[in-house]
C-alpha cells in the first residue's frame, strides 16, 4: 500500500507537465486579441496534436502521453509521464485522460506561437 501512495504522489506531481512560459502566454493573448487561436489560426498552420485523440489513447496505459512525446511538436517529458501512467494503469485513466487532452492543447498553443514568431521574423 505504501508503494501505491508513492506512485500516486509521483503521478500527481508529474501531471500537467506541459506549460507555457510567461512570454508565450503574452504572445498567445496577443494572438487571441487578433482572432488567432488554435482552432482558427488564419494561416496554413495545422494543429500538431489532437486533444481528443491524446485523451482517448490514455484509456490504454500511457499511449496518449507516448503520442504527445513522439508527434509533431512532441515533448520528450511525456515519455516519463507515459511510463508512470503505464505502471499505474488502470488507475492512471482517472488523471491520464484529462491530463493528455490538456497537454495536447498546450502543445498546440506553443506550436501556434512559434509558427507566428517564425512568420514574423521572416517578414
Amino acid at each position: 500500500m505504501k508503494h501505491l501512495y508513492f506512485y500516486l504522489s509521483a503521478a500527481i506531481l508529474l501531471s500537467g507537465c506541459v506549460s507555457l512560459t510567461t512570454p508565450e502566454q503574452a504572445d498567445l493573448r496577443r494572438l487571441e486579441a487578433q482572432g488567432v487561436t488554435t482552432t482558427a489560426p488564419q494561416s496554413e498552420w495545422e494543429r500538431p496534436a489532437k486533444p481528443l485523440a491524446a485523451g482517448a489513447l490514455n484509456l490504454l496505459p500511457g499511449f496518449g502521453n507516448f503520442y504527445l512525446a513522439a508527434g509533431n511538436g512532441g515533448v520528450s517529458g511525456q515519455y516519463l509521464i507515459g511510463a508512470v501512467n503505464l505502471a499505474l494503469w488502470p488507475f492512471s485513466v482517472l488523471w491520464g485522460v484529462p491530463e493528455a487532452a490538456i497537454d495536447a492543447e498546450t502543445i498546440n498553443e506553443r506550436e501556434l506561437i512559434w509558427h507566428y514568431r517564425l512568420q514574423k521574423s521572416e517578414n
